[in-house]
């Protein structure tokens, strides 16, 4: 059995866009659900309408694509406003069933025989970030990074995606540590308290949806930008429970968790996929077949969720404190 080549897929796994696009998800997730005590269960709704802002501006709309940028963000600041409203006031599970119920809603919707002239249905749409590739600077070319090859647009876009994780991480350190992020994490440890010294509650929790919903719609720009395809397909609920893991098992309510939790998730993730491959291929496990491999991962995943939980709630760099909600 190679096992270098199962540990360099892994690592071509942790550092790539699809890494990078779930940190940038899971940074938004963070905001919601670290440092504010928001139950979002339907973060990979504003993934959807993301990647959609795009897809759709550039392929039925003909605009240029970074107009399309803007519109998926609008679109996420509307998705976050249709939410909040009637939720934010409410108890903190009312919010969780809205967005599971959005996100699904989205996903069936983008799917359907109604929406397919806009967005192309079950096929989605395909073939629209080549004014974003034309920026690449790197000539066509496999590039070496150690054991590591890529190709010039994989380079590209996982810099670029990286590069905004990095601007994730700078955007919300400065902002938890600001006044603004000192009422969001007191309305987290106790709202009640939080309100009783005049703040405004509501808003604040709007605040931070929004800003958490746009940070998770560049998420699903990254996501769609690496494979030129926005399919709604990729944006099932098991999105939104991936971004979880991941933040659990980096740490939330720390600004380096959503990053950590996404390099480790993928690593292990795509290196067990890969090493449950080899063995299938090799004998070691006549009772398994290709086939068998997704529905495995994802058990392993559930059963890591479920260990985490266990044992290390508070996951790598975070605290305990940090899990416990204000659920009132």
């Amino acid at each position: 059995m190679d096992f270098a080549a199962i540990l360099t897929t892994a690592v071509t796994a942790a550092i790539g866009p699809v890494a990078a696009s779930y940190a940038l998800a899971a940074i938004g997730l963070n905001i919601h659900f670290g440092y504010t005590g928001l139950l979002n269960f339907g973060q990979v709704g504003f993934m959807l309408v993301g990647g959609y802002g795009i897809a759709i501006s550039v392929s039925i709309l003909g605009w240029s694509m970074w107009v399309g940028v803007l519109v998926g963000i609008i679109c996420a600041i509307v998705l976050a406003l249709i939410l909040g409203f009637p939720t934010l006031r409410l108890r903190s599970d009312y919010l969780a069933i809205a967005t599971i119920a959005a996100g699904e809603i989205l996903r069936l919707f983008y799917m359907s025989s109604y929406a397919e002239p806009v967005t192309g249905g079950v096929y989605g749409l395909q073939q629209f970030a080549d004014e974003f590739y034309d920026l690449n600077p790197f000539p066509p070319d496999r590039y070496e990074l150690g054991p590591l090859t890529f190709g010039a647009p994989d380079l590209w876009i996982m810099i670029v995606g990286w590069g905004l994780v990095a601007l994730g991480v700078i955007f919300v350190y400065l902002l938890i540590h600001s006044p603004w992020g000192r009422i969001i994490r007191s309305i987290r440890e106790d709202e009640e308290a939080a309100r009783s010294l005049g703040k405004n509650v509501y808003w604040y929790k709007m605040q931070a949806l929004i800003l958490g919903g746009v940070i998770g719609a560049l998420g699903g720009m990254v996501m769609v930008i690496n494979t030129q395809s926005a399919s709604a397909n990729s944006f099932d609920p098991v999105v939104t429970f991936f971004l979880y893991t991941l933040l659990v098992l980096g740490g939330a309510g720390r600004v380096f968790g959503p990053v950590l939790g996404a390099v480790l998730f993928w690593f292990i993730v795509i290196g067990f996929d890969a090493l449950l491959r080899s063995m299938i291929a090799e004998g070691l496990l006549p009772f398994l077949d290709p086939g068998d491999i997704g529905a495995i991962r994802l058990s392993l995943v559930g059963l890591g969720l479920l260990l985490l939980m266990v044992y290390r709630p508070q996951g790598i760099l975070g605290r305990r404190e940090e899990m416990v909600l204000d659920a009132r």
